[in-house]
């Protein structure tokens, strides 16, 4: 695989001044995970503890995360890429702006030009607004899967920060919800990627 071709591609992004995010950030959060030509997780932008340590989904959605792979043996260490719509982060965990996303665009398609991964889990709202044509919520498109770059397959999921504040794990819930699509994945993952 051409991961020489993502250092650079990091390199580049941790220098970038294409928007004003670059005066109030940390650290860029290009990537976490393992690079890979199976599964990528596309998020939206990172938080406060992402930007601190410079690595997607650390907080407690990343630990609520970890838990959703590992409970059909995936793994951050070992299967999955996983990187932002945005690579800074936007003050008070706002929305990215229009044009911090297309700031950062070119960073996104060059991560997945590189891996080309077979499927791509778009999480959250701004992940599937910005990879998607649409004007449908999230509640309605996840747990389907549509014609992503490459001839990649795409899903999008709920954000685990979306679950962390929606408790019930009742029939319809999104955690239940979550608990089907994750059972999905992990079907056309085996059935791609073995």
């Amino acid at each position: 695989m051409p991961y020489e071709e993502l250092e650079d591609v990091k390199k580049k992004c941790e220098a970038c001044e294409k928007c004003g995010l670059c005066k109030t950030r940390t650290n860029t959060v290009f990537s976490g995970g393992v690079p890979n030509d199976k599964l990528m997780l596309i998020g939206e932008a990172p938080g406060f503890y992402e930007d601190k340590q410079g690595e997607p989904f650390v907080g407690k959605a990343g630990q609520l995360l970890d838990k959703i792979l590992g409970c059909v043996g995936l793994s951050r260490k070992k299967d999955i890429y996983i990187c932002n719509t945005i690579k800074c982060r936007p003050p008070e965990n706002r929305d990215p702006l229009p044009e911090e996303k297309a700031a950062c665009r070119e960073y996104l398609d060059k991560q997945i030009e590189i891996l080309k991964p077979r499927i791509i889990l778009l999480c959250g709202r701004v992940a599937v607004n910005s990879m998607m044509e649409t004007t449908q919520g999230i509640t309605k498109l996840r747990g389907k899967w549509f014609e992503g770059p490459n001839f990649s397959k795409m899903m999008p999921i709920f954000h685990p920060s979306y679950l962390l504040r929606n408790d019930s794990r009742e029939k319809g819930s999104p955690k239940w919800l979550m608990w089907q699509d994750i059972k999905e994945i992990k079907r056309v993952y085996d059935q791609l990627c073995k």
